[in-house]
């Protein structure tokens, strides 16, 4: 599959809930795309995404649950583990594939994994920007010590690729609520 939406690298967006926890990451990242799910919450295009997890990443996120189980860290699973397809019933503290969702708002969704070598939080932030809907999807990483470190620049390539990956195929997900719960082979 082709990447036909522009996705972009840009700053954090001020004003974000996951803005306030800059302070402090030694690893922060945000790509932004026109939003065209703009209708729907920002759990929900989350949901709406990641149900759509191309096969060639949830390979990855398997290889690398097997490899960090070596060193200490912990597997997390894949992105759509035990999603329901409706963002209605979610709450602050429930589990949104392996991320625990930590502020749910209708414009911005924040979740993150903790591990005791670094904290991850995840953002999907929804705005109007020049009269157009804009998604971001930002990534803040506070990391504790050396294996935190080693581990974050092997794996931040592959994080920046799935993160485009994700936003550039979300023309594919708009259809979501229609489509059957078990995400496509990709």
């Amino acid at each position: 599959m082709s990447l036909a939406r522009t996705v972009r690298a840009t700053a954090i967006p001020s004003g974000s809930v996951i803005a306030t926890q800059l302070p402090g990451a030694q690893f922060a990242d945000c790509f932004e795309t026109a939003d065209p799910l703009s209708d729907t919450s920002a759990l929900q295009t989350w949901l709406d995404m990641v149900i759509r997890t191309p096969g060639w990443t949830r390979a990855l996120m398997a290889l690398r649950n097997r490899l960090v189980s070596m060193v200490g860290l912990k597997g997390v699973g894949q992105l759509h583990d035990g999603t329901r397809r409706s963002a209605a019933g979610y709450r602050v503290g429930d589990q949104v594939g392996f991320f625990e969702i930590r502020h749910l708002g209708e414009r911005e969704v924040v979740m993150g994994v903790d591990d005791r070598h670094l904290n991850v939080l995840v953002s999907l932030h929804k705005r109007m920007q020049d009269g157009q809907a804009v998604l971001a999807l930002s990534s803040v990483v506070h990391i504790h010590n050396a294996l935190g470190h080693t581990y974050m620049a092997t794996i931040a390539p592959f994080h920046r690729l799935i993160v485009r990956t994700l936003l550039a195929r979300l023309d594919a997900a708009a259809p979501a609520s229609t489509s059957p719960q078990r995400p496509p082979r990709a």
